[in-house]
């Protein structure tokens, strides 16, 4: 099996594995959208010049198709390298125990509360200690190193805020870490309390059993971690290795064969990469727990850059900073961008004329075809 287009590959041939009644509808969905990728079952369009006619299908738009997921991520770091103002950022990661974990597999509606847990923690701690309101941007994430479920938060966010009182711009370098833990440890363990006494959480333990469970991670320590970025193009860099795209990259697998997926896991307590070997049955649910549902969000944006403050705080925070505020780009036409990306111009022909557009092949007549 090609590494190149392994997903779509895995997901033609499990198709009677994954498409059954009882697998998510966001599951299927998305597998399907990849086996269909750059086929004529999407549509094409047809361009040609004095010497050559070319076919190019359509692409899924997956965010879990690896390389439409690629090409949507280039096109978001690109927007917002105009968009945000040049300021330090750093990243902020939220964890939290791994018997809270079963808890959000199974009501996914809690990740994208937690989302909006960790930018207040953030938001309300910055605000109590310097008096500014900071761009906070929230990464959910699932997948761990080795493919387990492991719900966490990257929050990248300004070192520096707007003081609205004096109408200027403050910036800061230290977060304190400890106090960050227990405003965030705090937080989850309250909103699951309350959550457990409004409405059931799917789980298979007893209402005691729950209440023990979170008083005990109460006392205990989350592990929390905080890195410092040089620059606004770090700070894309970094955010863009976890915005739409699967939970594996292609690179990483050894072998596939009819029973078995073998591949590379970073382990971290050895410090060294180490073999997984695990059935086709086995890394298809290991794969599809992290497909996200529909119309949920996989950037949240919140402080400066939520929707009400970007719109109403934006022109005034780059004339405070002294930067000129830059227009959003318009989006690149695909050739355009794919050679700006990958260094060649689909649209080019053999003897090196452009080619024009001259008509579409529909997915109905496609698939007929």
């Amino acid at each position: 099996m090609e590494s190149k287009h392994f997903l779509q590959k895995f997901s033609t041939d499990t198709r009677c594995l994954w498409n059954r009644d009882e697998i998510r509808q966001a599951v299927r969905d998305n597998l399907d959208k990849i086996t269909k990728c750059r086929t004529p079952l999407l549509g094409a369009e047809v361009y040609a010049s004095d010497t050559e006619v070319r076919t190019f299908c359509h692409t899924c738009k997956s965010r879990f198709c690896p390389s439409c997921g690629h090409r949507a991520t280039l096109l978001w770091q690109r927007e917002q390298w105009y968009a945000l103002p040049d300021v330090r950022y750093s990243e902020i990661c939220f964890t939290m125990p791994n018997v809270l974990w079963p808890f959000f597999r199974r009501d996914r509606q809690l990740l994208s509360d937690v989302a909006a847990l960790g930018a207040s923690v953030i938001r309300r701690w910055v605000h109590a200690r310097y008096g500014v309101v900071p761009l906070i941007l929230v990464i959910p994430h699932t997948f761990g190193r080795r493919l387990n479920f492991h719900p966490h938060l990257h929050i990248l966010v300004s070192a520096g805020g707007l003081n609205k009182g004096e109408n200027r711009w403050v910036d800061f370098k230290h977060f304190d870490k400890y106090a960050l833990m227990y405003w965030w440890r705090f937080a989850v363990s309250k909103y699951l309390g309350e959550l457990l006494k409004v409405r059931a959480i799917p789980t298979d333990w007893s209402g005691a059993k729950l209440d023990e469970t979170l008083e005990k991670q109460r006392k205990r320590k989350w592990n929390i971690h905080i890195k410092r970025f040089s620059s606004k193009w770090h700070f894309l860099r970094y955010a863009g290795r976890y915005l739409r795209r699967p939970p594996i990259a292609e690179h990483r697998f050894i072998s596939v064969t009819d029973r078995e997926v073998e591949f590379w896991a970073n382990d971290l307590r050895l410090k060294a990469w180490v073999r997984i070997k695990v059935s086709v049955e086995e890394f298809l649910s290991l794969l599809t727990q992290h497909v996200p549902e529909h119309y949920v969000h996989g950037i949240r944006y919140f402080g400066l850059l939520s929707p009400a403050g970007k719109h109403r705080l934006s022109t005034a925070l780059f004339v405070l900073l002294g930067q000129e505020r830059r227009l959003r780009p318009k989006r690149l036409p695909w050739a355009k961008s794919i050679e700006r990306d990958f260094g060649h111009n689909p649209l080019i022909d053999r003897h090196g004329q452009l080619m024009r557009w001259v008509g579409r092949k529909s997915a109905t007549s496609a698939g007929k075809a």
